[in-house]
């Protein structure tokens, strides 16, 4: 028998056997720790998930390092509130799924973050690479089916490499405009244990760059001269601003050279309503008169009218974070390519001082003419946000949500003519505080969104106003906004059909044909909500809206779960864009 000398080293054994007992040895380490490891350098504390085999050791190490795991009853709810919660934090959100349906039934959460430009990392469950190719459990061809809708797609084939990748996928979430990144990583990679001086393991804060790029100085210099020049500018704000969180120099840049502010997307709130630069019903009117238009993080696509419906008589320019963005699918004068908030930051100091008392008596003109358009346009739709008649019209639920809302409430909207109504109508109070589906226009966010952004924001109120199609869809998981003590407040606003598409189909094939694949059933959801053990009532008369949203935050407020609120109302009331079918155009 071999002795052992004192010159010898005792060897320490790594587990390859996925049931093997996890060793508790300082001086090894699994996959699964490894990648709790790199999400805390990453700055991710909460992580949205369904659990899998695949992926039971990622729990494991999470737990080591304090990372929140929020378990979900629905995967595409997980991915949804990977990216509201990096919306609301402005950090990387993250998914882990298992392999198979795990994968497939996130991909339209991650398609969401890809057109929304929201950064969140998808970590993915597969077989074992001992098994690949051999038709193991769930075994599909997960990274080529991300590729298209992520910026980085791949597979982590060694555990030493776990930390590296998943450092390198953050990389790119964050790269130029931001969107989500997949990595795949199969099964005996994750239960795999090794030495923990094999582990590539980069440290925190020594592997990125910034971002805040204001471009070429040459064009601060061109656009700040184009803007003190103006005589009617005005300047559009993204997703891009809210999501690069440039809000301070994008509200400073307005109030500082004058200028009318349209807000697009997650910018909206950026001012409050009333604000003397604040404006939203004019977009038109400033788009057909103004001299000068900045376009700020948001692309020339269907919501912009792909760039058509802009003046060609007037100076346009773009401000956007991707290369590629800029000058699509419509000419411009001058294009900046970086970061938002700086760029605007820049501009602001180089046109600072340089516009003389004519100019700005003329900008205040330009501003006056539009702030008179503005409450004509308010007036206009009065009567549509007062309207007593039953069923009740959607205006007048969006317009009593918006005298709802408190200072601090988020709101978010999730449907089809439930968001573009309530958009003419929801003024949010603050930054961060109005929620969409983006330009995927997935239906089903709200409730991911809810759980996301009331856990990111503990002591705000919640609200999100579905449709009932879309309240379908991923309204279960309001049990799990419970169970993590994530309480939000449910409207739906419920005309038993998927309207916006129905409106289409009736008008090019009448009633008897239009009325197919988009009618839903009368639900009574207010009993939904009170087999959960929750607050829920129906609404039919518009004069109850209020109190049922008062009666809905009390009962939120003394039991601390969620509240949902069934509003009936007219399935024949269509907002504008439906009835013009503008989404198609």
């Amino acid at each position: 028998m071999a002795t052992v000398t004192a010159l010898q080293k005792p060897v320490t054994t790594t587990a390859e056997d996925t049931l093997k007992q996890k060793a508790r040895d300082g001086s090894v380490v699994s996959g699964g720790h490894l990648v709790a490891k790199a999400l805390k350098a990453e700055g991710v504390d909460t992580i949205f998930t369904l659990c899998g085999g695949h992926i039971i050791d990622i729990y494991d190490g999470c737990l080591d390092e304090g990372i929140r795991i929020v378990d979900v009853r629905h995967e595409q709810v997980a991915a949804h509130a990977a990216d509201g919660y990096a919306r609301q934090t402005g950090k990387l959100g993250c998914v882990v799924t298992t392999a198979g349906p795990g994968c497939t039934n996130a991909m339209t959460g991650i398609a969401t973050a890809f057109r929304s430009e929201s950064p969140v990392l998808h970590i993915g469950g597969q077989g074992a690479l001992t098994q690949h190719k051999m038709g193991s459990l769930q075994d599909l061809p997960h990274v080529d089916m991300m590729k298209p809708i992520t910026k980085f797609a791949a597979t982590v084939s060694s555990t030493e490499r776990v930390a590296d990748m998943i450092s390198m996928a953050a990389r790119e979430c964050f790269a130029g405009a931001y969107g989500p990144s997949y990595l795949e990583i199969p099964r005996d990679v994750l239960d795999r244990e090794v030495t923990l001086d094999r582990a590539v393991l980069p440290e925190s804060g020594k592997y990125r760059a910034s971002t805040k790029s204001i471009g070429d100085p040459a064009d601060i210099e061109k656009l700040a001269d184009i803007l003190v020049a103006a005589e009617r500018p005005a300047i559009l704000y993204g997703q891009q601003v809210w999501t690069g969180r440039g809000q301070e120099e994008a509200i400073a840049l307005l109030r500082g050279l004058d200028i009318p502010g349209y807000f697009n997307g997650a910018s909206r709130g950026l001012l409050p309503p009333g604000d003397p630069h604040h404006f939203d019903r004019t977009r038109s009117l400033a788009f057909a008169k103004a001299d000068v238009l900045v376009i700020v993080g948001t692309p020339f696509d269907f919501r912009m009218g792909y760039g058509k419906r802009i003046s060609k008589d007037l100076k346009l320019i773009q401000i956007d974070m991707d290369y590629r963005t800029v000058g699509k699918n419509r000419d411009i004068d001058l294009g900046l390519v970086g970061d938002p908030g700086a760029i605007l930051g820049a501009v602001l100091q180089a046109a600072s001082g340089r516009m003389d008392k004519g100019k700005r008596q003329l900008r205040q003109q330009w501003m006056k003419m539009l702030q008179d358009a503005e409450v004509a346009a308010t007036e206009k739709l009065m009567p549509l946000f007062l309207s007593n008649q039953t069923p009740i019209h959607p205006y007048r639920v969006a317009y009593e949500l918006n005298e709802f809302l408190g200072e601090d409430t988020i709101y978010i909207g999730d449907g089809g003519d439930v968001v573009t109504i309530s958009a003419q109508a929801v003024r949010p109070r603050g930054p961060g505080q109005w929620m969409d589906p983006g330009a995927l226009g997935s239906l089903g966010v709200g409730t991911g969104f809810a759980l996301a952004a009331k856990l990111a924001n503990p002591n705000k109120e919640v609200l999100c106003y579905y449709g009932d199609g879309s309240f379908g869809m991923t309204g279960f998981d309001m049990e799990t906004a419970d169970r993590f003590g994530a309480p939000y407040l449910a409207v739906i606003g419920n005309n038993s059909s998927m309207n916006q598409i129905r409106y289409g189909q009736v008008a090019k094939y009448g009633e008897e044909r239009g009325n197919v694949g988009n009618k839903l059933g009368d639900v009574a959801f207010s009993k939904f909500a009170q087999m959960l053990g929750n607050h829920g009532e129906e609404v039919r008369d518009p004069n109850e809206i209020q109190p049922a949203l008062r009666r809905a935050r009390e009962a939120m407020a003394r039991t601390g779960r969620s509240a949902l609120v069934n509003i009936w109302v007219d399935p024949d009331e269509y907002a504008p864009g439906t009835k013009n079918q503008t989404m198609y155009k």
